[in-house]
């Protein structure tokens, strides 16, 4: 396990490739989800510095919330509701670079501006998102999807 987060400096992708070995090492060993998820989000939060950084998990009918780093959230998220309902409902990593401009965000926070919600999908089930928001427009594009979706790909569930 590590002890310490060795905060990468650099180009995004070069800080995600410092970041996942750091990641793995976290969790490598350890059983518990919502240990591995708290620190997830932690490491996430202390590298980029994002508005809100968290996990949502589908517990029947909704996401609710689940480790986050951040300000207060929204608890319970519906099925095709917000980004975090629409990429559960879809299935798919969801980018948006101004949230007011998606139809139906919810907005837990006035600050937020941008968001990235990737979905946690076992055996063809969505079981979580990872979401994150920015305070700035356009903060996530493809290399965000890109390591994100492989930070999810380690979550055991």
């Amino acid at each position: 396990m590590a002890e310490d987060l060795k905060v990468a400096t650099g180009n995004k992708a070069e800080q995600y490739l410092s970041l996942i070995p750091q990641i793995k090492g976290l969790i490598d060993g350890e059983p518990d989800l919502i240990a591995n998820l708290a620190n997830i989000a932690g490491a996430l939060k202390e590298q980029f510095h994002w508005f809100w950084v968290g996990f949502y998990l589908v517990k029947e009918d909704q996401l609710v919330l689940g480790p986050f780093q951040g300000p207060i959230a929204c608890t319970r998220i519906r099925k095709g509701k917000g980004v975090c309902g629409t990429s559960w409902e879809q299935a798919q990593t969801l980018i948006v670079p101004d949230v007011e401009a998606f139809p139906g965000h919810i907005a837990c926070s006035s600050l937020s501006r941008s968001e990235i919600v990737v979905p946690i999908i076992r055996d063809g089930v969505v079981k979580g998102v990872l979401d994150v928001d920015s305070e700035h427009l356009s903060q996530f594009d493809e290399t965000d999807k890109l390591y994100l979706e492989q930070i999810v790909a380690l979550i055991s569930m």
